[in-house]
């Protein structure tokens, strides 16, 4: 039984979206910021950091994606589709609002074929990463949950 979720579970996936996308830009500006300061908004400090407005930007994009994740990933809003389904709708629906973002406030280049081919293998990455560890979590709890009804059973 899965238990019911406030608000600040979800201010808490945020936060953890946000943390691990700044921690993935900062590594980006140490490594490409000072040759990609003069293409794009992100890296204008150079390897120095990202600028606020990028990172409050960033912050609304991971709010973004977490109610994205709601709305496809529950059975809240949408029940009859496959999780699979629902997943691919999930990262088309983040890279259609990555896109906007990009072309509203500059992140980089739009016409620069190489920034998308670094975008979506940074993105893909992530998403493999995510499921690596949602998988890996997700194995311990069954584990934890084999051995509490082996002891139930024992009893």
């Amino acid at each position: 039984m899965e238990e019911k979720k406030t608000i600040f579970d979800y201010l808490a996936q945020v936060m953890i979206v946000f943390g691990f996308s700044m921690l993935v830009m900062n590594v980006f500006c140490l490594l490409f910021g000072n040759s990609a300061r003069e293409l794009s908004a992100m890296f204008a400090l150079g390897a120095q950091g990202i600028p606020t407005a990028v990172a409050f930007q960033f912050l609304c994009v991971a709010a973004m994606i977490v109610g994205l994740r709601f709305v496809f990933l529950t059975d809240t809003l949408i029940r009859r589709l496959s999780l699979r389904v629902r997943t691919v709708c999930m990262l088309l629906s983040i890279v259609v609002l990555i896109a906007a973002f990009v072309a509203a406030f500059d992140w980089f280049p739009t016409d620069m074929w190489q920034a998308w081919v670094m975008f979506l293998l940074c993105l893909g990455l992530c998403f493999v990463g995510s499921c690596l560890v949602v998988t890996l979590k997700e194995r311990a709890e069954n584990k934890k949950m084999e051995n509490a009804l082996r002891r139930l059973k024992d009893e």
